[in-house]
This record gives structure tokens, sequence and C-alpha cells, in this order.
């Protein structure tokens, strides 16, 4: 499963890059906020950084709009993936996007027959939210599970299931097994997937007994 950092802080992009563990990043109109800059420079200094996907999402509401908004994102760097919701406009918008060469990331999913509709459409990328629909009591992991056996019930379906609203560990391990292609996570949970206290003890003994030989390495 590949990672995406789902963040739009550049101290956290870099520092997962350096660490080889990232194969893109995810942005939404919330990150850019957050981030209180420009979302072209944003995204062009992400792309810079990251060589995989960086999703760009669109602002409009209405085909033409994403259209627009699309191409306009799409020629900040060659890596930027465009990023519309799971509407009938978004929808619309993706297949023309998506016909012009475009990697598309439909965002928003929320049912297994909105992500075979986004396939049909020729995204590149479908997002389903687990984190929400655990919110209101449903489980999220079972959309994951559905999506993958549906996608893998048809051969030329290519569309990647890029787990999304990934809130905890447990989420990514989950993710894994039911067969995302991608999850996407933010630096925190990406970063807290290394540790165990275990890990830490042991650590601490093998530390606390080589100081006891007295020994260096260099």
């Amino acid at each position: 499963m590949k990672f995406f950092a789902d963040t739009a802080e550049i101290a956290d992009i870099r520092d997962l890059a350096e660490a080889g563990l990232l194969d893109g990043v995810t942005t939404n109109p919330s990150l850019i906020m957050k981030a209180g800059r420009s979302i072209h420079d944003v995204v062009a200094e992400i792309c810079s950084i990251v060589e995989g996907p960086v999703s760009a999402e669109v602002a409009a509401l209405d085909t033409e709009g994403m259209l627009a908004e699309g191409r306009k994102l799409a020629e900040i760097a060659d890596n930027v993936a465009i990023k519309v919701p799971l509407t009938w406009d978004g929808l619309k918008a993706c297949r023309i996007l998506s016909g012009e060469g475009r990697m598309v990331n439909v965002t928003l999913c929320f049912t297994a027959n909105q992500a075979l509709l986004a396939a049909r459409a020729g995204a590149t990328f479908v997002s389903p939210f687990i984190g929400r629909l655990d919110d209101i009591g449903l489980d999220g992991m079972q959309l994951i599970e559905e999506i993958r056996t549906i996608f893998d019930n048809y051969a030329h379906i290519e569309t990647q299931i890029l787990a999304a609203s990934i809130r905890n560990q447990n989420h990514v391990r989950l993710a894994a097994m039911a067969g995302a292609d991608v999850a996407t996570v933010p630096p925190t949970v990406l970063k807290g997937l290394v540790k165990h206290p275990l890990t830490d003890a042991g650590l601490a003994m093998f530390m606390n007994d080589w100081k006891k030989t007295g020994q260096t390495i260099l």
C-alpha cells in the first residue's frame, strides 16, 4: 500500500519525504486554509518536494467551473492530481479531465456505488472517507472491502482506492488488509506507525548494555 500525506504543512511533508515514506500528498480547501497561503504557492512547493501525485481540489461546484479550475491547477506541475467532488457535475468533469490525460482524484466517496461511478468516469483515484462513516456509526472499512471486491471483478478498472479520512493507526492496518491501494494519512498518524512500547523498551535495554561494554564503534 502506498502512503500519501494528508496535509499542506511543508515542514511535515519534507520530513516524511526525507524518510522515503511518501508516495504523494493530498490537500483540500480546509488544509489550504490552515496553511494560510495561496493554493498555487502551496501546491507548487509541495510538487517540488514530492515526485508522486499531489491532489489539489477545485472549489467550483459546476462542471464548467471545475474544468477551468482543474486545468489551471494542472498547470502548476505535471504531478498535480485534480481533485473533484463525487457529484454529478464532478463525474462529468472527471470524464473530460481524465480524457485529457490528467490525473483525477474523486473525493468524498461514501458508497460502493459512488466508487463504481467514479471508476466509470475514468478517475485515477477514488477517495472513500473511512473516518467520517465511523463518526455516524457505520463501518468505514467495510466500504473499502466492498469497493475492492467490485473493482477486482472487472480487470479493466484501473482506478485506485485511496483510503481517506484516516484517524488512527488501526485504520491504516485495516485499510491495508482490506486491499486499499493508497492510504492518505495525517503526518502524526503516519509517524506514529513506527512506535511501540516494546520497541522503546528493547532499545533502552540495548543502549544500557552497550554503555556497560565501554566500547565505541567509530
